[in-house]
This record gives structure tokens, sequence and C-alpha cells, in this order.
């Protein structure tokens, strides 16, 4: 399998694999369950599973490799290489994993912008806006606010509006299926850069890459009877355009837990901390402690109740999920000295 367009490896990750010499570099181009593919300079792409050794070291889930990670394997493994090591990641979009467990998931890896797609019709919410911008500053990358479906809205001054009041300090782009408008996306897709494309399903991620792709290669879906779009995408996939550039192409997440986000959180609500910092009491709990800038605000309507709410929301998510994570870890490695232990003792009966 050969991919149409040979990856571009940065200097940074070619003198980091320099280390390596009896491993290739490479790159996670999809990821389905435990197994990888991997791409390398050639422009070969292999399926790869990480080696025994990789997984007995592993503390958790984000431990093992997500699309977007450069990576050395042993590719002259037979049919599927083998992955050793995953290079210094610059950035991990990071969330609470699915379902009842309270285990983080790695998204997406070494992404330099994210595009945080959301339709203009009825599938629009401020609050979960805020959620994935929380996610994507706390990831290390920068977020861009990606508006989809404007043929759609109404009212798009007024939307647009609400977007700048949630999305501070963000780049905010609108697109619509039956208009030209990707120009504005190309500043961000220089040769070498990667993007990702992130939101709720069936905001129209696909068909923007369809677009950039210049051909019809995702899946996409039509409106659902309740306006909104239907899921395409299964799984995250790294795809190489045809400038050089690469993007990634994530399933749609309805529900973005939080996880280890505080840094994410409060650069995503920069106006609540600004607000905080002006309260007459360092330790005011904004619940109507005279002089405070916060209560001030919602009731001058400078900050609306919603917003503020959602802070409240995220943060006290977010504090549980550090809590979870640190039992967890310790938890991981008891099981370990108890296996190391028996190991140990096992031997000397021999």
């Amino acid at each position: 399998m050969i991919t149409e367009t040979p990856i571009i490896f940065p200097p940074y990750y070619e003198a980091l694999a320099s280390e390596y010499p009896d491993l290739t570099l490479g790159r996670i181009i999809l990821q389905k369950k435990s197994l990888y593919h991997v791409t390398t300079a050639s422009g070969g792409v292999q399926p790869a599973e990480v080696s025994g050794k990789f997984r007995f070291e592993a503390s958790g889930p984000s431990d093992f490799p997500a699309v977007g990670d450069y990576v050395m394997v042993d590719t002259n493994n037979g049919d599927t290489g083998i992955i050793h090591r995953i290079l210094h990641r610059r950035s991990l979009f990071l969330r609470r994993a699915a379902g009842t467990s309270n285990t983080e998931q790695a998204v997406a890896a070494n992404i330099d912008t994210v595009f945080i797609c959301m339709a203009l019709n009825n599938d629009f919410n401020l609050r979960r806006l805020e959620r994935y911008l929380a996610a994507a500053w706390e990831s290390g990358s920068i977020p861009v606010v990606l508006l989809t479906k404007a043929d759609l809205c109404e009212d798009l001054d007024s939307r647009l509006v609400q977007v700048q009041g949630s999305a501070i300090g963000v780049d905010i782009l609108t697109t619509s299926a039956i208009k030209d408008e990707l120009d504005t996306l190309l500043s961000y897709l220089s040769p070498g850069k990667t993007v990702a494309f992130v939101g709720s399903s069936g905001a129209g991620k696909s068909t923007l890459i369809n677009h950039l792709l210049g051909e019809e290669r995702l899946k996409t879906g039509g409106l659902r009877n309740d306006d909104r779009g239907r899921h395409t995408t299964t799984h995250r996939e790294l795809i190489i355009l045809p400038g050089g550039a690469m993007v990634i192409d994530t399933p749609g997440m309805r529900e973005l837990g939080m996880w280890d986000a505080s840094e994410g959180i409060d650069t995503a609500f920069a106006d609540i901390e600004a607000l905080a910092d002006e309260c007459r009491f360092s330790d005011c709990t904004h619940s109507g402690e005279p002089g405070c800038a916060v209560c001030k605000a919602i009731e001058e309507g400078t900050l609306s109740q919603s917003r503020w709410q959602s802070y409240l929301k995220l943060t006290a998510e977010n504090a549980y999920a550090e809590d979870a994570e640190g039992y967890l870890a310790a938890k991981e490695k008891k099981f370990k000295d108890i296996a190391k232990y028996l190991k140990t003792h096992s031997n000397k009966r021999k």
C-alpha cells in the first residue's frame, strides 16, 4: 500500500529518530483498536502493533500510540511492523473515554491547529463549543472555530456574535456547502503542518476534507429529519493533502468529557478568570460575597449566567477526572508492584 503523497517529516523528529538507527521513523495515520497503520518517508504504509515491552510499560491508555504520533518502528518483522517507541508529543488532544469507565482517551497527537467544526443549523450549541475549546487549548495546539452549513442559518450575524462571546481570542471562520469558501483554510495548511477536524456527528468535517482533497474520498451523509447531519466517520485517520499538509479526520463526539484540562479551561474562560482576579477577596467563592466582580458582571449582563454555569460545570467535571486519574494511577502501580514481587519471588524458589 502506497500513499499518494509521501509524508513530510519535520527536522525535529528526524533528529530524534537518528538516536535509533536500527528502527524506522514512521507516523500513525490510522488506528483501529490495537492495530495501527504507519507511513514512512518512502510513502509506504504498513500495519503495526506495539511491542510486548511497550504494552507492559504503558501506564494508561494515552501512553499508547494515537493517530498523528511519530513512532519508531521495526519494519523488518514480516507483514506487521512492531512499534517500540513514541517520540516526544508536541500536542495531545485528550478526552474522557466514552462510557462508564473513568479513563482518558487520546484523540490525536502532534496537531498544529484544531478546527472545531459546528454547524449553524439545529446542531448549534455554545456550551459544547466551550468544551471543545477547553480541550483544544489544553492539548497544546491552536483552536480555530469553523462554522459550517452557513447556508442553512437564518440569522448568521446573531449567531456569529454569540460564538464571539464563547470563543474569545480565537479565529472564527464560516463555510457552506454551496459556496467555495475554503480559501480561508489555506493559510493553516502549509506543507508539513497538521490540522485536525473535530466536532459532533454531521458537522460536515468529511465534506470539508473531500473539498480540500479535490475528490470524494471520505464517505459523507445528508441531513436527517431533524436537520442534523448523519454520522459517517467511524475511526480516526490522518490524510496527506496534495500540497503536503496533513489533516486528521475524527468521528463525531456529541459528548466530550474533560480530562486533566484545568489550564485549557482557564484559557477558554479567560474572561471569567480575569473577573475573578478583580474580586475583593482572594478566596472569593463568587456566591454572594461583597466586592465579587463575577457576581457584579452577571448582574450587569456583561457575563451571561449560562456561560458562568458552563464554567462551573467544566471545572467540577475536570476536578473529578483529576481525582480519578490519581486513583487509577495508584491502583495500576499497586498491581504492577504485586506482579513484580510475585515474579521475583517465583524465580527465587526455582
